[in-house]
């Protein structure tokens, strides 16, 4: 599965430019800064899935069906790309960069529910070894 997903073309006019990142139901949304450096994830949702768009700064993404031994794959996230987690795929991102990120998550993220989906998986990949 390939996570990466595009944005509709942007509408311009004098005024400005909209993009519209999103035309699925979500029912959270959450700006995330991180720090160079910074680790998260290391997860799965049973049945949450996410899109995710970047801002601004970079990182590494990765990802695989929940319960294959095989390493994730990984792609280089840059600023304006969109990415999708489906359910049930252990995911992580390691930020080179000081990031601003956007997550758009299906679920209700409030504490309760999301720890209730939520399943914790070993380090994905090291930090010291992220090649794409």
């Amino acid at each position: 599965m390939r996570p990466l997903s595009s944005p509709r073309e942007s509408f311009v006019d004098a005024r400005g430019e909209i993009l519209n990142l999103l035309d699925v139901p979500f029912a959270s949304a959450a700006v995330i800064t991180s720090v160079k450096g910074a680790v998260r994830a290391n997860h799965y949702h049973k049945t949450d899935y996410h899109y995710c768009w970047l801002q601004r700064g970079g990182l590494i993404y990765a990802h695989r069906p929940v319960g294959q031994r095989r390493a994730p794959r990984q792609w280089v996230i840059k600023p304006g790309q969109l990415f999708y987690t489906p359910p049930m795929y252990e995911h992580v991102m390691i930020f080179t960069e000081d990031s601003v990120l956007f997550a758009f998550a299906r679920n209700n993220r409030e504490t309760a529910n999301y720890e209730s989906d939520t399943v914790r998986v070993p380090p994905l990949i090291a930090k010291q070894t992220h090649s794409v």
